[in-house]
């Protein structure tokens, strides 16, 4: 077993190798380097916040995530989360106070259908109030269609395993559209589909590749309803973008996708991570013959603002002048305590936005940003990652009180101004390539300013 092991360790070290000779040694291009001036994004730039159905707003009904938290015992309980079902009004102008022109929501599958072919009126006038609060507050409502939850009675049908599944969703997400494709939302069909896949897959409730092409098909056939609906709509399907392999984590999907996306949705969090690139490797070089190997906390991952300018870079070339919108960004704490290297959630914001004027700046055709996420959620299994601008502690706070963060202030000043001043400095220069991009970011490298 030990010489297998450390087989598997040498295949792995090879790979990492070969990746750190390609960006050190093949001919890269000049530095890109910053424009004369940093100019404001214009005011038709879509500022956001964003927020999941699931994740946020509690009373949830029976659905695939119920049942995988009963199932584990390491997971916290999920309760009423941060309970933006009944705190959705004052939520909302939260979100107005900061300016913002987008808010991003869930509709919940498992709420509107709780069985076969039976709708829940109580659940259609939620989300028609939450639907009109978002209008009067002069903000354009961004709907999720599907994030990662189904109800229980597509679990006992096989979920995404079931033949009849993408029929089961359509039913549903038509009925949705039907509802309130007059509000002129802007679409999202799917939320990061790889990583739902990944997730389902793991637990056994899925085939990666059967579920890969009935995602994909869920989201053409919606997309194109959406359209005979509403011919001028904009709908996409967000990816989680995963640096130094978007091509092969994502590609797949969007190549399948690639003729029905109206705008591309990216969600930028971590740059290139060397230590966990090299566990994964060694994991899948050892397949079955060892246990998966344990990787870095959310909030310990590495943060490259920088990064987000080769997200962008990346779909910018895949789909030259379509627009691009970061539905989702944002950065992890550890039960909002301070991050052990002083990076600060307004440091993370700033430098974030001033890779995206510098994108934009570039000719890239960035249309908004979402910041992740409004208020703390229920990340998947815990309370422990948060990610607001105003922080909840549903643990320990039975009251759920929303306390502002420090980005609130920075982020309602980024709004005001269209983004960060020219002159600005980024507080973290850019780090070496490999460590953000590999291996575009050490191919065409940007220049810090």
């Amino acid at each position: 077993m030990r010489s297998r092991f450390r087989r598997y360790v040498l295949a792995a070290l090879a790979a990492a190798a070969s990746t750190l000779l390609l960006c050190t040694h093949s001919p890269a291009t000049p530095l890109i380097r910053p424009a004369a001036a940093l100019p404001p994004l214009d005011e038709g730039f879509l500022w956001g916040v964003a927020a999941s159905g699931f994740q946020s707003e509690g009373h949830a009904p029976d659905s695939n995530w119920t049942r995988y938290i009963a199932a584990n015992p390491s997971y916290d309980e999920l309760h009423d989360s941060v309970d933006f079902y009944d705190r959705h009004a004052s939520d909302i102008q939260m979100a107005a106070a900061l300016g913002v022109r987008v808010f991003r929501i869930g509709i919940e599958w498992a709420r509107l259908q709780p069985a076969p072919g039976v709708w829940d009126p109580a659940a259609f006038r939620f989300y028609d109030a939450v639907i009109a609060s978002i209008v009067r507050a002069g903000m354009r409502p961004m709907i999720t269609l599907d994030h990662w939850v189904y109800p229980g009675w597509a679990v006992d049908r096989g979920g995404w395993r079931n033949p009849g599944m993408v029929n089961d969703w359509l039913v549903n997400m038509r009925t949705v559209v039907d509802r309130y494709a007059s509000r002129n939302p802007l679409w999202v069909t799917v939320n990061e589909p790889v990583a739902y896949i990944v997730h389902e897959a793991r637990r056994g409730a899925a085939d990666a590749a059967e579920m890969l092409e009935r995602i994909a098909q869920a989201h053409n056939a919606i997309y194109d309803y959406i359209h005979e609906v509403r011919p001028g709509a904009e709908v996409t399907s967000n990816v989680g973008y995963v640096a130094g392999s978007e091509a092969q984590v994502n590609g797949a999907l969007i190549d399948r996708i690639a003729d029905r996306l109206d705008y591309v949705g990216v969600d930028y969090y971590f740059a290139y991570d060397p230590a966990q690139s090299l566990l994964s490797s060694i994991a899948a070089a050892a397949g079955s013959a060892m246990p998966s190997l344990p990787g870095p906390h959310i909030w310990e991952l590495p943060l490259r603002t920088e990064g987000i300018y080769y997200a962008l870079q990346h779909y910018s070339r895949r789909f030259p002048g379509k627009p691009l919108y970061i539905v989702e960004n944002g950065m992890p704490t550890e039960n909002g305590r301070p991050r052990a290297d002083g990076y600060t959630r307004t440091d993370h914001l700033r430098d974030t936005v001033y890779w995206i004027q510098r994108a934009k700046a570039d000719g890239m055709n960035v249309i908004g940003y979402n910041y992740w996420s409004l208020t703390d959620n229920y990340e998947w299994g815990s309370y422990t990652p948060r990610f607001g601008l105003y922080t909840v502690d549903v643990r320990a706070d039975p009251s759920r009180t929303r306390h502002p963060t420090d980005a609130v202030d920075t982020y309602t000043g980024i709004v005001a101004a269209g983004g960060v001043p020219d002159g600005y400095r980024p507080t973290r220069s850019p780090a070496i390539c490999f460590l953000v991009d590999p291996p575009a970011s050490c191919l065409s490298p940007v220049a810090g300013p």
